[in-house]
């Protein structure tokens, strides 16, 4: 798909070599789950032609795109693989993924603002549950977090919170997200957000066996890393098969939390199926 003039408008960039970092990040987009996960979500609560859904969809990929790159930074998870490419400050430097990222973040929230195809109540909805879930209370906390725990025994309960904030909250963002745009009842949001609790949890999870089962070719970036850096994961807590039980059953308490839809929810369930047994 093309990209908008409001796309086009809010990733301007006047330095030549933080465009062509930009660039790099944007041509390599990866299985775009979050943007899905929005636009589905969507789906099965409205049938109305909703373009403005699209921006919110891109805009929560940006969002995802940015704490990659500065996930992979020396600084934090000290990575040099991303979607089967060098990260993008070992092509560049540090200072420009930091820049990279800065700006994915600020432009993310530009094209919800300015989509004037959802009404402002929507946008404002918007930017304040999405800005909650990349913030202190979701995304960054949770990275602090996991930072913290490296080389400790963390128990259970806490690993469970780590996830929910550094991966579960965005993607329970962008499930919600989809469902404001759908002008969802508050009965509607409960299961959805049942739904993606669940389910971000659950791909975390997946996340963490496929750490230890696939190869760094298969995965796109570096596999065994949690392990190298002596990281609590569900699979050190409860074993290669423990963990894979554990995902299965939070995949089937996200679809139960579906159930009520009945067929209009084919296309999340299959979208949440695949999230939690993916091969990489």
């Amino acid at each position: 798909m093309s990209p908008s003039d409001l796309q086009v408008s809010v990733l301007s960039c006047t330095d030549e070599r933080l465009a062509a970092a930009l660039q790099y990040v944007l041509e390599t987009p990866g299985k775009q789950l979050r943007a899905r996960l929005v636009t589905t979500s969507y789906r099965m609560l409205s049938q109305r032609p909703c373009d403005g859904v699209v921006s919110v969809a891109t805009a929560i990929e940006w969002l995802h795109a940015y704490s990659l790159v500065h996930d992979d930074l020396p600084a934090m998870d000290d990575d040099p693989l991303r979607r089967g490419k060098p990260t993008v400050h070992t092509v560049y430097d540090d200072a420009t993924a930091i820049l990279v990222g800065d700006g994915l973040q600020a432009a993310a929230f530009a094209l919800i603002s300015r989509e004037s195809r959802l009404s402002a109540e929507t946008r404002i909805k918007l930017v304040d549950l999405i800005s909650g879930a990349v913030g202190f209370g979701g995304m960054v906390g949770g990275q602090a977090l996991d930072m913290a725990a490296e080389g400790a025994a963390v128990p259970i309960d806490q690993l469970r919170t780590i996830h929910g904030q550094k991966t579960g909250a965005l993607i329970r963002a962008a499930v919600l997200a989809g469902a404001l745009c759908a002008d969802a009842s508050e009965s509607d949001m409960e299961c959805l957000d049942h739904f993606a609790r669940a389910i971000g949890l659950a791909f975390q999870i997946a996340d963490d066996v496929l750490d230890v089962t696939q190869s760094s070719a298969t995965l796109g970036k570096t596999a065994g890393k949690d392990m190298a850096v002596d990281k609590s994961t569900y699979v050190r807590h409860l074993g290669l098969d423990g963990a894979r039980a554990e995902a299965e059953s939070l995949l089937a308490a996200a679809l139960d939390a579906l159930g009520r839809y009945g067929a209009s929810a084919d296309g999340l369930v299959e979208l949440a199926i695949a999230m939690v047994r993916r091969s990489s």
